[in-house]
């Protein structure tokens, strides 16, 4: 199971960030691969580095800066990760989502998790934004095993509408007004670092996966045990094995971020303004 984080730690973590920033924020944002120029658009912001965090981990994976950026957006007070963790890190699934949890002591209620994701559904197009309505994660490790930490939720908590339903009719209503495309479909979690096989990727693709990636799920999980809104969005940042005979890079990933930016900067802030 890895290590396992502690309430004491993570109190620790939240209350270093808490003395830094202004105002509780409202908003969460977690940024993936591609996305993390999105920080630029927030107005008198604090910058911490999470090596400066107590307990906290520190970012490995290409194209994570490692750092919360916090300030305005859309006139409220929010809070970006420029970086995340992911299992593949070596880091154990607690690890993995202990930023949820510090975001949550910090008093956040909604946390708007995104990540680029390898297109499943022959549909989508590479750049396109996918509205996660669900997800569907094959590996058997939780970040909730383990002794329950009773002051986020539940032993046994539902996951029906982890990924909130008002905010999924909030998101595709402003995509629609800005004339965005916004696919939405369910994420299939798989734990990388390589990339899938050509026979896993048809697996999901029979199983009703639309999209796959390497990261969300376990933070969806927690996210949702401790009564966090949450609306998730994926950048499809390249065809999934098997879907065209080329193969995968990371630069693919990052490059189709930058084509998805346009659209995932103008939609954000208006959801965020909306809540």
């Amino acid at each position: 199971m890895g290590k396992i984080v502690s309430m004491t730690e993570i109190k620790q973590a939240a209350e270093f960030i808490s003395a830094k920033i202004t105002e509780t924020p409202q908003v969460a944002i977690v940024l993936g691969s591609g996305l993390a120029d999105f920080c630029d658009q927030i107005s008198d912001q604090i910058e911490i580095s999470y090596k400066d965090i107590p307990n906290f981990p520190i970012s490995t994976a290409p194209g994570h800066k490692g750092r919360f950026v916090f300030g305005k957006l859309a006139g409220k007070p929010v809070i970006a990760m420029c970086g995340r963790f992911h299992f593949y890190e070596g880091y154990s699934m607690q690890e993995v989502v202990m930023p949820i949890w510090v975001l949550r002591q910090l008093g956040v209620e909604t946390v708007i998790i995104t990540n680029a994701a390898g297109g499943i559904n022959r549909e989508f197009e590479v750049g396109d934004l996918m509205l996660i309505s669900d997800h569907i994660k094959l590996c058997a490790e939780s970040p909730l095993c383990g002794v329950n930490k009773e002051e986020f939720g539940v032993r046994f908590n539902d996951m029906t509408h982890a990924y909130t339903p008002k905010l999924r009719e909030l998101a595709k209503k402003e995509a629609y007004e800005l004339s965005i495309p916004l696919r939405e479909g369910v994420y299939g979690y798989m734990t990388g670092p390589s990339y899938e096989t050509p026979a896993e990727i048809r697996m999901l693709d029979i199983v009703g996966a639309d999209a796959v990636g390497m990261s969300t799920a376990p933070e969806v999980i927690a996210a949702a045990h401790a009564g966090l809104q949450v609306l998730g969005i994926s950048c499809i940042s390249n065809f999934a094995a098997g879907i065209t005979d080329e193969p995968l890079t990371h630069d693919e990933v990052m490059e189709a971020g930058a084509v998805a930016v346009g659209s995932f900067n103008a939609l954000l802030p208006k959801v965020i303004e909306k809540l």
